[in-house]
């Protein structure tokens, strides 16, 4: 898996940056610390001394770790390859080391003079090399942790960025999908139209008045994968309208609705196919009249919608049509496992479709 593409996000850094700020100072106050105690252990009156010498390497080894951790961030892309990385970042320990104990010995020299403490009497050489080891393991373990939280970031950012894209591609799909239903549903409301032109054209008329009327309705809802049951339900009282327009006394609808499921969130168009399946399978073959009820309620967090016929037959191997398997689709892409699309058959006779999934009531 690579990490460089993709640039390290801010969230991370700033909940990691409290903790590696209070690791780096009491790191340094330990080092005081062992500094004092040595210094008292070896009976000198210069208190001083040992918080000039650990507070000047304090403050040039953090300003080193600033730089390093802004140029390092180049090398980024180099995150999945340790080996390059750690050959990059560690190719100018010497000259840094060197530059540190230079810089260290200034201001430790500068600081003493100022406040009369004599000098540590340290061969030169001796203490360039001890300083300069010292410095060079510190650079390496802080390089070490620097790798570790560069790469903790930059996975972090591809998470992130990867979850984005995902979420991005379902939305899309979702949409894709919520437009499939345009056509679907207009060539079924259309035919229903054709089928009265000769026999009724007064109402094939106003039907296709009603139709415009709530394909505009239906278009503006499309843009929007999801909408409340509400809305949801004046697209499809508009819906029941035109096809009881059509097969007047054939068909009754009662409405079962629960306030609190009117708040709760659908896909867009979730209802159509399932009452058109009434229409289609039920309404339309029949000469008895058909009673259609649409009811809704929420309970313990789920959602549950339900359109039921009296008088359908579900077949023995019943398969999903386009609309319901479009809605079986976008049902699992918005809650997984937890959403379910059911037919069944009625004790009592007919078959009755139930759409569950969560919601928030």
């Amino acid at each position: 898996m690579a990490l460089a593409p993709t640039p390290i996000d801010a969230q991370p850094l700033r909940r990691l940056g409290g903790g590696l700020l209070l690791a780096w100072i009491a790191f340094w106050l330990m080092m005081m610390a062992v500094g004092l105690q040595e210094h008292l252990r070896d009976g000198s009156p210069y208190l001083w001394r040992p918080v000039i010498a650990e507070g000047s390497s304090m403050l040039v080894a953090t300003a080193v770790a600033l730089v390093q951790w802004r140029l390092s961030k180049r090398l980024d892309p180099l995150l999945s390859q340790p080996r390059r990385w750690f050959m990059r970042v560690l190719a100018w320990t010497p000259l840094v080391a060197i530059g540190f104990v230079l810089v260290v010995h200034g201001i430790r020299t500068g600081a003493f003079t100022l406040l009369h403490i004599p000098r540590p009497r340290d061969p030169w050489p001796a203490a360039l090399l001890y300083e300069s080891l010292k410095f060079a393991i510190f650079y390496v373990l802080f390089t070490g942790v620097q790798f570790g939280v560069r790469s903790y970031l930059a996975y972090s950012a591809e998470r992130l960025e990867a979850e984005r894209q995902r979420t991005l591609s379902q939305q899309a799909q979702l949409l894709q999908l919520t437009q499939q239903l345009q056509p679907h549903f207009l060539f079924n409301a259309l035919n229903t139209v054709s089928s009265l032109i000769h026999s009724d054209p007064d109402l094939a008329d106003a039907l296709l008045t009603q139709l415009a009327s709530l394909l505009r309705a239906a278009s503006d809802a499309q843009r929007r994968p999801q909408q409340t049951l509400a809305e949801e339900l004046t697209l499809l009282d508009a819906y029941a309208g035109i096809m009881i327009a059509r097969f007047g006394d054939r068909v009754r609808i009662d409405w079962h609705i629960e306030p609190a499921a009117r708040r709760c969130e659908v896909p867009t168009l979730a209802l159509q196919p399932l009452l058109e399946n009434c229409f289609r399978h039920v309404v339309e073959p029949r000469r008895e009249t058909t009673h259609i009820v649409v009811s809704a309620r929420c309970r313990e967090g789920r959602l549950a919608v339900e359109v039921a016929d009296d008088g359908g037959r579900l077949a023995a191997a019943a398969a999903f049509g386009v609309g319901l398997r479009n809605l079986e689709q976008r049902t699992r892409m918005l809650h997984g496992d937890a959403a379910s699309l059911v037919l069944s058959q009625n004790e009592g006779g007919g078959v009755s479709a139930r759409l569950e999934m969560p919601c928030a009531c």
